[in-house]
């Protein structure tokens, strides 16, 4: 389902004797709310060579993806952004990007959650893009049964809050949290249970780093760095 307010959105599906689900949305405007849900195998809501885009302030996306090799490459470009990405299935892929080549003053005020059921889950996660997101809260979460996951976060702004719980084997991911710190700002909370973990966590300053941080399980190797 589409549901837009105000604004100008163009979506093109195509489905395949493959079962594919190919979606790509170009939008301009405000006020938009968009769901989206598939199920089947090699579901796309953009991709490595067209990325859905959206441009404008209160963007609201759900996207719910059902089945194995899903894919969703998002630019949003707009003030306030709030969204859920559900995923259900094996070798998923996400690149979201929030302010996508406006000059890193148009992502706001960041909502964002990602859950995912499954193996080999590819996440690629740049919130601000080196500036801006003057609130971001951004919560990634896997299950336990779920296995060689792969996380890149970054996460900017005044107030950047990450939040991720990843649980299985063979899981890495990479954290950097940049811009301004004070009143607030660079918070990370990381929960890691079980398998093996391989995490890089950089943040920067001035003032206001912490990270609170839980791991257990076998060969975790993480590395902190927190400057100011």
């Amino acid at each position: 389902m589409y549901r837009i307010l105000t604004g100008f959105i163009i979506v093109l599906g195509l489905t395949t004797t493959s079962l594919a689900n190919d979606i790509y949305v170009t939008q301009s405007g405000n006020t938009l709310d968009l769901d989206i849900t598939q199920d089947g195998q090699n579901n796309t809501v953009g991709n490595s060579t067209t990325a859905s885009a959206s441009t404008g302030n209160a963007f609201n996306m759900n996207i719910d993806q059902i089945g194995n090799a899903n894919v969703i490459t998002y630019q949003v470009n707009g003030a306030t952004y709030e969204g859920v990405i559900s995923l259900t299935g094996n070798s998923n892929n996400v690149d979201l990007n929030c302010d996508s080549g406006n000059n890193n003053s148009s992502c706001g005020t960041v909502t964002a959650s990602i859950t995912m059921v499954g193996s080999s889950n590819d996440l690629d996660i740049d919130i601000g893009q080196s500036a801006a997101a003057t609130g971001s809260e951004v919560t990634i979460t896997s299950a336990a049964s779920d296995d060689s996951n792969t996380i890149a976060a970054t996460v900017d702004g005044t107030s950047a809050i990450l939040r991720i719980t990843v649980d299985g084997d063979t899981n890495n991911w990479l954290v950097d949290i940049d811009g301004n710190g004070d009143s607030a700002g660079h918070t990370l909370i990381h929960t890691h249970a079980g398998g093996i973990a391989d995490v890089d966590i950089v943040q920067s300053g001035v003032y206001d780093n912490m990270i609170t941080l839980t791991t257990t399980g076998d060969n975790a190797d993480i590395d902190i760095s927190q400057t100011d």
